[in-house]
Order: C-alpha cells, then structure tokens, then sequence
C-alpha cells in the first residue's frame, strides 16, 4: 500500500507532475524552478523521493504519476478528519465553515454532493 499522505512540499511537487504529465525531466526541472524555486538537484532528490514511494515514475526521463491527485487528496482528508475530529465530517465541516461564509452557489453544491453520497 502507498502512502498517500504528503508533506506540503510534495504535494507542491506531486502538483507540478500532474497539472503537466507526461513531462520530461529536465521540462519538470525547468517547472519546479519558475514555480517552487527549486535548483536541479533538489527536483531530482524529491523525483526520486517521489518513485521510491511509489507515487511517480521515471522512465526514460519521462516522468509521470502513478496515483491520481483526488486518491492523495482523499487519503489527506480521511487523515485530518480522522486525527483532529475523531472522524466526525460534521465536526470538521461546521469548523471549516464557522468563519466562512458561503455562498448560494456553494451551499447548493454541498447539498448536491452529500445526497449523491448519502447511503
């Protein structure tokens, strides 16, 4: 089983391999400078981070995902609810929500989602 929860740094990482896959590795050097910052050896140690984990491959200097974004986000979101409200969604949705408001547009594609989840 991979471990899908990622510390910010590689999800920011993990972003650039799937807003841009597939990408050759000196194109997914070249991202990670304009958009992280990042020098060469510091994309090619988290590529490398990336594959050991099973989250990426590079073959042949083509670098691509092996997991979708919306299983890390998933695995993320299961682990937060899970550790910070006990697994209660509805603690953690009326804490997300206490200082935000939200709009009708919003509040209508939650309703739609949760009676498209609903068992």
């Amino acid at each position: 089983m991979k471990d899908l929860k990622l510390a910010e740094s590689d999800y920011r990482f993990m972003e650039v391999i799937w807003d841009n896959e597939p990408l050759c590795s000196m194109e997914l050097v070249k991202l990670c400078g304009e958009k992280l910052g990042w020098k060469k050896s510091t994309v090619f140690t988290m590529l490398r981070k990336m594959c050991d984990k099973g989250l990426a491959e590079n073959n042949n200097t083509v670098v691509t995902a092996t997991v979708r974004r919306e299983e890390v986000q998933s695995c993320q979101s299961d682990y937060v609810i899970n550790q910070t409200f006990h697994g209660s969604l509805p603690r953690f949705l009326a804490a997300f929500l206490r200082n935000r408001p939200l709009s009708k547009a919003e509040a209508d594609e939650l309703r739609k989602l949760i009676d498209e989840y609903e068992e």
